[in-house]
């Protein structure tokens, strides 16, 4: 098959989650579709492998839930055309301290986004979830129902499949080193790649993770204010007796935990008796020389007693996790998306994506589709999108003003 000598409508860089939608929401429109992966496809280096991450609807920013609520229908849309499932139905759960601002941005989110929550306090939460969770003083919780674990290789490889399905060509181990704008009548743009081959095309997508800054850096000169950091994914085993209760058959949900340290986790169905808890966040890194156990002492140990105070005796933590998995997360300094178009020389050519702070995959589908949108139409119908602009941290280095400072600084964490 041609590919080198073909003109496409739009070239993506990078097959994770995000590019991977992308091309199926680019081909699904019928434009001819490039998706080059600078990996194997499904790798395990980035940020879009796995066992599981979590959908919630619930945020303290009042801009992600109308976003989120649309991920949510397509990717029941995409699992009706593919004819399998990657997303598993939960509730999901929100907890902290009463006074926690994050916590209560959350909840004054969820009526204006027609979110239907609970608010709930210790001796309500032990009759919902068994008992399984008990929480402390002063602590709240929020129960809503948009919740659920979705299988990201799978998720990944689904919409590449759908992709294919409409007509995309896919290639791996295509590292792109260069893109330049077309000279010729009509305009365009150039993708050349690591091993010689050139790829010309209407409109290109970045989507290429943690190493954006660097090939934004080397194709355009700005320096994107995107920090890749390395972060560790725990599972901890369910003392004997209690495995039944931590399972999505029994209503145990997705969750978060507001405060110092942040914690997240999923019922348990990955490994059977372990449960995946796991703190938000990690140290900076290199994309391309990681060593792989950075800071993993420190996020380990702030999870341990979290789990002696919430899950209390149902839970073994003294020992430490039973599993560890690698993953990265791309921070910007407000851990907002960055979704814009590149401008300079390149105008509405190339379209960025990235930044998604260890909170995107979820709003992957939606994502894709609105990247579909920019590179094929120059604009986007039904989302703003002023709080993913490029041009935010010129205004401001640090991004976007946030009402709750004790959630924005909670990233970092030195080994």
């Amino acid at each position: 098959m041609e590919v080198c000598g073909d003109v496409f409508d739009v070239i993506i860089v990078g097959a994770g989650i995000m590019g991977s939608c992308a091309a199926y929401e680019a081909a699904k429109r019928g434009h001819k579709v490039l998706l080059l992966e600078q990996f194997d496809f499904l790798h395990h280096l980035g940020s879009s492998h796995g066992e599981s991450r979590t959908i919630r609807a619930t945020y303290p920013e009042d801009y992600y839930a109308s976003m989120v609520l649309e991920s949510y229908r397509l990717w029941e849309e995409a699992q009706s055309e593919i004819g399998y499932r990657v997303l598993t139905r939960t509730s999901h759960f929100d907890m902290g301290p009463a006074a926690n601002k994050s916590l209560q941005c959350v909840i004054a989110n969820c009526e204006p986004n027609s979110i239907n929550a609970r608010i709930l306090d210790r001796s309500q939460l032990h009759d919902m979830f068994s008992g399984a969770i008990q929480l402390p003083e002063q602590w709240i919780g929020v129960v809503t129902d948009v919740g659920g674990v979705i299988k990201p290789t799978k998720a990944v490889a689904m919409f590449q499949a759908l992709a294919i399905r409409r007509g995309a060509i896919l290639r791996d181990h295509a590292e792109v080193k260069d893109i330049m704008r077309r000279d010729e009548a009509g305009g365009g743009i150039w993708v050349s790649t690591a091993d010689g081959e050139r790829f010309r095309g209407r409109k290109c997508v970045l989507t290429v993770g943690a190493w954006m800054k660097k090939l934004v850096q080397a194709v355009s000169g700005p320096v994107l204010p995107i920090q890749p950091l390395h972060t560790t994914i725990c599972y901890w085993k369910i003392k004997k007796g209690y495995e039944d209760e931590f399972s999505p058959e029994a209503g145990f949900p997705t969750f978060a935990s507001y405060g110092e340290p942040y914690i997240y986790g999923t019922p348990s169905m990955e490994f059977p008796g372990l449960i995946k808890i796991a703190m938000h966040g990690g140290p900076l890194c290199d994309p391309d020389r990681r060593d792989w156990e950075s800071g993993s002492d420190v996020l380990v140990d702030s999870v341990v007693p979290w789990i002696e105070q919430v899950l209390r005796g149902r839970v073994e933590a003294a020992g430490g996790p039973v599993m560890t998995q690698a993953c990265m997360y791309s921070m910007t300094p407000d851990g907002d998306f960055i979704i814009d178009f590149l401008g300079r020389e390149f105008g509405k050519d190339v379209v960025v994506a990235g930044g998604f702070s260890g909170h995107g995959f979820k709003m992957g589908p939606v994502v894709g589709r609105i990247l579909a949108e920019m590179a094929i139409d120059g604009e986007v119908a039904g989302f703003e999108l002023k709080h993913f602009r490029l041009g935010r941290f010129e205004e401001d280095p640090k991004g976007n003003a946030k009402e709750f400072e004790d959630q924005v600084s909670s990233h970092h964490v030195n080994p």
